[in-house]
């Protein structure tokens, strides 16, 4: 059993505002958690605390109920991936791998088993006596991987392990890395900015801004129902529209949509999946602006007199052309006052459920 907790951590650096504000988790047995936001929101601080590269201002850490908010690094039962490999070039692959276990005074038949069974596990067998330099890219993020499981730590941290690779190589090794740390059961924390990584590989996925949670969940709900504006255009593709509720209707430019609230500013957000297209002659919402075709599927951008832009994605694109008047049906939507969700009607919720109404 390992289990990470995080409770009231802060840190604040020399002159400076707080990097991390009173952020608290859990992390379950053998669960992958993301830390998902953008450049200064404060996931790297937060992991190399975990890791003991940082010291808290303020607040607690624990592995399995032991404190280690105050631990060194090599003290801590936690392994760390960076983003940079940060391996030996002077060694060779097994000598990377081997020299933690060295420091730990393990029995060399020892080292030589484990070495060499890790490395197998990273399908890097028979690379022990290669020069790291002579590997690839993904190769030495696969050693600086090893390096870290030959240790057999509680807790893995990786701090965007993939971020200097190639697009290819990234999607074929996250899905390498989720599958080891699901046969090894190993608890995970794992720190990107990029939403595509968050979503195919973590068990959840913690939001941040600021150096705070904006969100907790399972990569589904994050996506589906983002509680804040934030979350919503933080996390995949959204459109959002600035407007005003006025008896249940929602106006925003010459786009008017139902939206039981009461009245007052809103913000409506629609994903560009959920939002159906029809072209018209007469009383356009707006018009088609430019069209690309991916070959699964197509995203149409239009134009609305107000100047916003709107992308839909459509399955035919073929069927549309820049100049056309369009009209916009949202499937779902969700909308914001005051950076709080106030209404949210998913794909199926004519089919299972009444429109969701959040409002206070």
């Amino acid at each position: 059993m390992s289990v990470l907790k995080i409770t009231d951590v802060s840190k604040i650096f020399p002159n400076g505002p707080k990097a991390v504000d009173r952020f608290s988790l859990d992390v379950a047995d053998g669960e992958l958690v993301c830390l998902l936001g953008p450049s200064g929101s404060g996931k790297s601080t937060l992991l190399r605390m975990v890791g003991g590269f940082e010291t808290p201002s303020s607040g607690l850490m624990t592995i399995d109920g032991e404190d280690i908010t105050r631990l060194p690094p090599e003290k801590r039962p936690t392994g760390m991936v960076f983003q940079s490999h940060a391996l030996w070039t002077h060694m060779n692959v097994f000598k990377n791998l081997a020299f933690g276990l060295k420091l730990r005074k393990v029995p060399a038949a020892e080292i030589k088993r484990r070495v060499e069974g890790v490395l197998d596990l990273v399908g890097l067998g028979g690379y022990g006596l290669r020069s790291v330099t002579q590997l690839s890219g993904g190769q030495q993020q696969r050693v600086a991987l090893a390096r870290s499981l030959v240790l057999e730590p509680k807790i893995l941290l990786l701090d965007e392990p993939f971020a200097s690779l190639d697009q290819h190589l990234r999607e074929r090794l996250r899905e390498e890395v989720r599958d080891i740390q699901q046969r090894l059961k190993i608890t995970t924390l794992f720190v990107t900015h990029g939403q595509d990584e968050a979503l195919s590989m973590a068990d959840r996925i913690v939001v941040m801004r600021d150096g705070r949670t904006e969100q907790i969940d399972r990569p589904d709900i994050v996506y589906r129902e983002p509680r804040t504006p934030f979350v919503a255009g933080f996390i995949g593709s959204m459109n959002s529209l600035d407007g005003t509720v006025t008896k249940g209707i929602f106006t925003a430019a010459n786009f008017t949509v139902g939206l039981p609230v009461s009245d007052g500013p809103a913000t409506l957000c629609v994903r560009p999946e959920a939002l159906d297209l029809k072209v018209v002659a007469d009383g356009p919402h707006g018009n088609v602006h430019r069209v690309t075709d991916y070959g699964t599927h197509g995203l149409v951008d239009l134009a609305l007199p107000d100047g916003t832009r709107i992308k839909a994605m459509v399955a035919h694109p073929d069927l549309f052309q820049v100049g056309q008047g369009v009209r916009m049906t949202p499937q779902a939507m969700a909308a914001y006052r005051d950076g709080m969700l106030i209404h949210r009607t998913a794909i199926d919720a004519s089919l299972s459920r009444p429109p969701e109404r959040i409002d206070a």
